[in-house]
């Protein structure tokens, strides 16, 4: 079955060709839908998912059903890249946030081909570095950031992560990933849209002023693409290279 492009997600993108034609024999494509469970926390991961596009939230489920998202995982990324390193369970909840499709392997083929290939090896590395990093830079923005900053974060990381302006997506569902009431993701939400900077409709956001949303994210935003952009130019990071806030 024909895969598409290596480029339509960016981690795979950096693989020399070789080892990209390696993989690509070995992946198939599955439909991402809207607020599929991939995994849950303790589970053993079979399998592997290079989204190309939509977006997968990595959330902490609470004791009372609050989800609190830590991670958003879209075509700049993949899932399951700890196991594919040393075979650890889930540490938490992988929701679809965005419905998309994502490339999958299965974890023991691909574990086989890391060890085997070491550039494939260095690349899941690094991105479990940068997602780890992320992790931590939403730590610092939750306990930190004005809500409006950090709204506009989310968006703009929803942008890049499945390449689209207009996300398929609720303030409900944001506010529940933010760990907010919704009445005040709808507000701040009302007052953007008033300002001409996005547009909302049932089921959907659309950014129309991108340098806007930019200009009222908090520093969180640049930081964490700052990290992609190292995963994807440096050779052998080290992870006390990454900065936190």
């Amino acid at each position: 079955m024909f895969l598409g492009s290596q480029s339509e997600n960016r981690l795979l993108s950096q693989l020399p060709a070789a080892d990209w034609e390696l993989l690509r024999r070995h992946l198939r494509s599955t439909a991402l839908p809207l607020q599929s469970i991939i995994f849950e926390a303790g589970d053993a991961l079979t399998k592997a998912y290079f989204p190309y596009s939509g977006a997968i939230s990595l959330v902490v489920v609470l004791s009372g059903g609050q989800m609190i998202e830590t991670a958003l995982v879209g075509r700049h990324g993949m899932l399951g890249g700890s196991a594919v390193l040393d075979a650890q369970p889930a540490s938490c909840r992988a929701i679809v946030q965005l419905e998309g499709a994502a490339w999958v392997i299965d974890m023991e083929l691909l574990r086989q081909i890391a060890t085997a290939r070491p550039q494939v090896r260095s690349l899941l590395q690094r991105h479990e570095w940068v997602l780890f990093a992320q992790t931590q830079q939403a730590v610092a923005c939750n306990a930190s950031h004005a809500l409006e900053a950090r709204f506009c974060g989310w968006l703009l990381r929803a942008k890049d992560a499945c390449g689209k302006t207009t996300l398929s997506t609720t303030q409900e569902a944001i506010a529940e990933i933010l760990g907010v009431r919704r009445t005040s993701i709808s507000l701040v939400a009302h007052n953007m849209q008033q300002a001409g900077y996005i547009r909302t409709r049932r089921g959907q956001i659309e950014i129309l002023n991108l340098e806007a949303v930019e200009q009222g994210a908090c520093e969180c935003y640049g930081k964490t693409a700052l990290h992609y952009d190292r995963l994807l130019t440096a050779e052998s990071p080290q992870l006390n290279e990454i900065q936190i806030a």
